[in-house]
């Protein structure tokens, strides 16, 4: 039995992400798993970037993304659906954060879409390959 699906979903690109948003959610239901959706904010760190932006920067970023996430979700899978979605907003790089977050949630599933891939990267797009290559658990990439 799966404990947890997680699904990885980009807010930056509106409802681009809601056909992977609704397939990981029918791959949750159908082995009664726990679903979970995280985004990645990027980390401005401690380089010199850091120094134009607010000090408070990061906590409104942090709060304005998990409302697009729980937004995304609503219009994705409807607001009953989503009252029983853990919401995962992560600061870092994509592919890190998702791997990361899989691994503290316990997940035994990554659902992830593919994107329009550029020419260089062919089949997939470099976070969904990266994740793809070092995961530990099945991953299941949306095209």
């Amino acid at each position: 039995m799966t404990k947890s699906v997680l699904c990885a979903v980009d807010i930056s690109n509106g409802n681009i992400d809601a056909p992977v948003l609704k397939i990981a959610a029918k791959l949750a239901d159908l082995d009664g798993a726990q679903l979970d959706v995280v985004t990645v904010l990027p980390d401005f760190g401690e380089s010199w970037v850091s120094g134009f932006f607010r000090p408070d920067f990061h906590d409104k970023a942090q709060h304005e993304a998990h409302d697009k996430l729980v937004e995304l979700c609503v219009d994705a899978v409807g607001s009953e659906r989503n009252a029983t979605i853990r919401h995962v907003v992560a600061t870092g790089t994509a592919y890190q954060e998702i791997l990361k977050t899989a691994e503290s949630a316990g997940s035994d599933l990554v659902v992830i879409g593919a994107h329009k891939p550029d020419f260089k990267d062919y089949l997939l797009g470099p976070n969904a390959a990266r994740v793809v290559r070092h995961s530990n658990v099945s991953v299941y990439v949306v095209r």
